[in-house]
């Protein structure tokens, strides 16, 4: 520990904890280090931080061998022997085995001014504490310096976050329990997974077995990611949060979900599956795949399909999908008719805009639990439960983000744990019964039932920087809609007019 440590201590607030940490990232934007490089920079000097500090708990569970390449023998130094000692701990480190070698393989240094990582170390992140009981750093700062890295819109890295309350709400839905196998197939930094492993220790962590306490960190929670950076991010996140073995197999695999069929199943599956269209080395997935359904370039769909393949019989999902997944016509009427016949299909929360890093997006979330199929072909859907909490709400990132008690009155119309029988309809709350959803134009699932105020009342209107930035919204949701029926039609990425070269002017 630095002789100046400064205690954060838990009255601090956790927007001033994340604000200090991206001060430290606007030191290293000055210096030309790129947003993902500068993030990926602060999350290792904080991780190796926060592994020392904990070095010294009597109830360490994060023990790993450095071999000596920790945190001490870094603010020791300074000028370039500190910068030689960085490149040092990163190679090392990156030839451990197990998670540690995996977190930290092929890292480099990407602070080239010796001074500037001098002052990381030894006047900013030093001077902390940054894993003291009571403050949750590794869950609001921590998570919070990832979030801030996403809201840079020039970045892309929007695509990995969603926001932790509708997370958290998801994950209370769908009740985990220590002796279920949780895989999120598009983890992202592991947002999913980690709220899932804070749910199950919240509820059963006093009354657990020492083997399911094992089960839980050591391949009971597992997820996918394509993006190797993100995948880094995602297993220090893990280790941080007490999931995963520091020096056992990797609980984060970095490949493509949708290329093969899956080696093992899981009874539940959390996840936000990446937005776009997507082939393996120029052919469908279906040309590689015998188990999904339909051929399509659409990913949100290929990850439909992939999750259904995903889930032991019984098991569980509850997945953000955006609007499109609903009513596309062609391959998706397909996968809708399939899902709702080999899946009880029971609950759409329509989402608002203004949730989420990436602008004009417009999603759901659809929870289903997979059926054994039925002898005589009954089909596993009887209602479809719709919460639209979309229709005259409106939110921003940062005038009026989302917050975990907006969604309180849908956890409890979801009724969790209870049998959907006895749910009740509401004014945002209604069901549909499966006769009526095959009914429907392309089993289209883009259900409304709500009144738009604000477009016969001007007193219901929002504050006009609300209205804008929904104004904004629906042009690029229609813009990302637009762009994926030219991509069905064949044209490439480069013919397509995107949001970014529309709007740049309206952007904040």
């Amino acid at each position: 520990m630095s002789r100046s440590n400064v205690v954060i201590r838990p009255e601090d607030d956790t927007r001033s904890l994340v604000n200090r940490l991206w001060s430290y990232c606007e030191l290293l934007r000055h210096s030309g280090v790129s947003t993902l490089d500068y993030v990926e920079q602060l999350t290792y000097l904080l991780f190796l931080k926060m592994v020392q500090e904990r070095k010294d708990w009597r109830l360490n569970t994060l023990k790993i061998d450095d071999g000596g390449y920790d945190w001490n023998s870094l603010a020791d130094k300074s000028g370039n022997a500190l910068a030689d000692r960085y490149s040092e701990i990163l190679a090392g480190l990156g030839s451990r085995p197990g998670m540690i070698g995996g977190i930290f393989k092929g890292s480099q240094s990407k602070i080239h001014e010796p001074a500037v990582l001098e002052k990381l170390v030894k006047d900013l992140i030093g001077k902390h504490e940054w894993s003291l009981t009571g403050v949750d750093v590794k869950g609001d700062a921590y998570e919070g310096l990832l979030q801030r890295g996403a809201e840079d819109r020039k970045t892309g890295a929007g695509q990995y976050f969603t926001p932790r309350p509708l997370i958290d709400a998801m994950v209370e839905c769908v009740q985990p329990e220590p002796s279920d196998t949780i895989v999120d197939p598009a983890c992202g930094t592991g947002g999913f997974l980690i709220a899932a492993a804070n749910y199950i220790n919240r509820l059963f962590g006093a009354t657990m077995t020492d083997d399911e306490q094992t089960r839980l960190r050591n391949q009971g929670i597992t997820g996918v990611e394509l993006v190797g950076e993100t995948a880094r991010l995602a297993s220090m996140n893990m280790l941080l949060h007490d999931v995963g073995l520091p020096n056992g197999n990797p609980v984060i695999e970095v490949r493509d979900s949708l290329a093969k069929s899956p080696a093992r199943h899981a009874s539940i599956v959390l996840a936000n599956p990446p937005f776009g269209v997507g082939t393996i080395s120029g052919a469908n997935y279906s040309e590689t795949r015998q188990d999904l359904w339909t051929s399509t370039t659409n990913k949100q769909l290929n990850f439909l399909q992939h999750i259904f393949t995903l889930l032991d019989t019984d098991g569980r999902a509850a997945v953000v999908l955006p609007d499109n997944v609903l009513f596309e016509g062609g391959a998706g009427t397909i996968i809708r008719e399939r899902l709702l016949r080999t899946c009880d299909v029971h609950t759409l929360l329509r989402l608002p805009t203004g949730i989420f890093y990436a602008n004009g997006v417009k999603a759901n979330v659809l929870f289903f639990n997979k059926r054994k199929p039925a002898v005589d072909a009954t089909p596993a859907t009887t209602k479809l439960w719709v919460y639209d909490f979309r229709t005259n709400q409106h939110f921003t990132m940062k005038q009026n983000p989302l917050r975990r008690e907006h969604l309180n009155e849908f956890v409890a119309c979801y009724l969790p744990g209870k049998p959907h029988s006895e749910r009740v309809e509401s004014e945002r709350f209604k069901a549909f019964t499966y006769e009526e959803l095959l009914a429907r134009d392309k089993v289209n699932l883009n259900l409304t039932f709500l009144k738009d105020d604000s477009l016969s009342d001007a007193d219901l209107l929002p504050a006009p920087e609300i209205l804008v930035q929904e104004i904004i919204d629906d042009l690029q949701a229609a813009l990302t809609e637009f762009q994926a029926i030219g991509e069905t039609l064949g044209l490439s990425p480069d013919e397509l007019v995107t949001d970014s070269t529309v709007l740049p002017q309206m952007e904040g």
